[in-house]
């Protein structure tokens, strides 16, 4: 997945000082760190020079391509401590390499300009899946970026899952069943979630006296 420039300009644009701030700016690839320095001095934020590490003049090397944002397979990141679980995937021993589906979660953090880590850990065994797996892969990003690792993976992966079987429902429909479907009727729920998060945003730009952007 190719990075999405104007999408990472909205990501870093949305977070608040503080959360800018505690971004790893050394785990983004370069273009995500030329994009988070614009917005970084659009706001005038005073950086730490030794936080800002120079960029090599060298290529990275083939073999670290398309690793995520672990500078090398395997090194964990200063943030790891307070990092947050967004995917998981069952495997079925600790030789098993990382599935595609977790490989496809990394990939979409990685367009999001999001930090990310592949974990391998030991499924405890009062939690054990065997014969279905004994180990499991995890995809972390530093815990500030949760909520917005999780939404990047429910629209890159999950809402295309969930917009097949919609569509699969529909066909199975006569003509006179889908003149009476109405989607804000038959999924609520759903609708009713984005009209409590609109609300809930703005009662708190409100309370704080903050203008939108």
């Amino acid at each position: 997945m190719k990075l999405d420039p104007e999408y990472l300009r909205q990501h870093y644009a949305q977070l608040s000082d503080e959360a800018l701030l505690d971004v790893e700016r050394a785990d983004l690839v370069e273009m995500a760190q030329r994009i988070y320095d614009q917005e970084v001095g659009h706001r005038k934020l005073n950086v730490p020079p030794e936080l800002v590490p120079e960029h090599p003049d060298s290529e990275e090397p083939e073999e670290y391509e398309g690793v995520g944002f672990d500078a090398q397979p395997g090194e964990e990141p200063e943030w790891l401590d307070d990092a947050a679980e967004v995917y998981s995937h069952a495997v079925s021993s600790a030789a098993a390499p990382s599935p595609e589906a977790v490989l496809t979660a990394r990939d979409a953090m990685q367009a999001a300009g999001i930090p990310c880590h592949l974990d391998l850990s030991e499924i405890p065994p009062e939690k054990d899946l065997s014969p279905y797996g004994t180990h499991r892969w995890r995809v972390m990003v530093p815990g500030k970026l949760n909520l917005h690792a999780t939404s990047v993976l429910e629209r890159e992966i999950f809402n295309p899952e969930f917009e097949e079987g919609w569509r699969t429902h529909l066909e199975t429909l006569s003509d006179a069943e889908l003149r009476t479907m109405n989607p804000r009727v038959a999924l609520c729920g759903l609708f009713d979630r984005i009209a409590r998060v609109n609300r809930v945003y703005e009662e708190e730009m409100a309370r704080r006296k903050l203008k939108s952007r």
